[in-house]
């Protein structure tokens, strides 16, 4: 559980390629765990490939983020889905999100306003599915927990694992100029949170949501049909 756990926030980029774990005993203790639980999820993790373990003054356990998914690799498990449990996920993610970004507007401190900047600014840099995928959730979880709402942000983090890879599917092989959009959305509903605007914030967050999930639909519709 500790290592699907972790493997789960380096997938989703809560934990950085190269950022430097914490160490066997601060971990168990943040984890809730034996020192022994935790040396063993740290060897399960280094045989996926997941982290990197360096002896010496300057060692440690550093994150290794898996490479890019082609997205051939990506049409069997968006296949899998049918189209009512594509837009039942999408309604349940407009609506994690809607609320998030309500509370944020509401709740968020200066710093968290700050810090999504910066997650946005990785957005706009991220080349390729992987990167984008990966800054886009860091993106929207770090919204949740600037709503202060731990199960808000436990939602996000469970929604993203379970369809956060097939999101920019539709658009992995657009022209720039649609992908610079999208992540204008992103801009602008930060904009809504920082200007303290709840409901616009919340229309933002629910309308970008739901136009993400009608591309996924015609996604799955075209690959279905070829």
């Amino acid at each position: 559980m500790v290592a699907r756990r972790l493997a789960e926030a380096i997938r989703l980029g809560l934990l950085l390629d190269g950022e430097r774990l914490p160490t066997e005993s601060r971990l168990a203790a943040q984890l809730g765990v034996s020192i022994v639980t935790a040396r063993d999820a740290l060897a399960t993790l280094r045989g996926m490939g997941l982290v990197e373990t360096k002896r010496g003054r300057s060692g440690g356990s550093f994150v290794r983020s898996p490479g890019g998914s082609h997205s051939a690799r990506l049409h069997a498990p968006l296949l899998r889905l049918s189209l009512h449990d594509v837009r039942d996920m999408g309604d349940h993610r407009a609506a994690i999100a809607g609320a998030a970004a309500m509370l944020a507007a509401d709740r968020a401190l200066e710093e968290d306003i700050g810090g999504l900047r910066e997650h946005l600014e990785r957005l706009r840099a991220a080349e390729g599915l992987t990167q984008r995928r990966r800054a886009d959730a860091r993106l929207h979880i770090e919204i949740a927990a600037a709503a202060q709402s731990p199960r808000l942000t436990r939602e996000e983090i469970s929604l993203w694992s379970q369809i956060g890879d097939l999101l920019w599917l539709p658009l992995s092989r657009a022209q720039r100029e649609v992908i610079a959009a999208v992540i204008a959305e992103h801009g602008e509903l930060i904009d809504a949170i920082a200007d303290e605007d709840g409901e616009r914030a919340r229309d933002l967050a629910s309308r970008h949501v739901n136009d993400e999930t009608e591309r996924l639909v015609n996604y799955r519709l075209r690959l279905g049909e070829s």
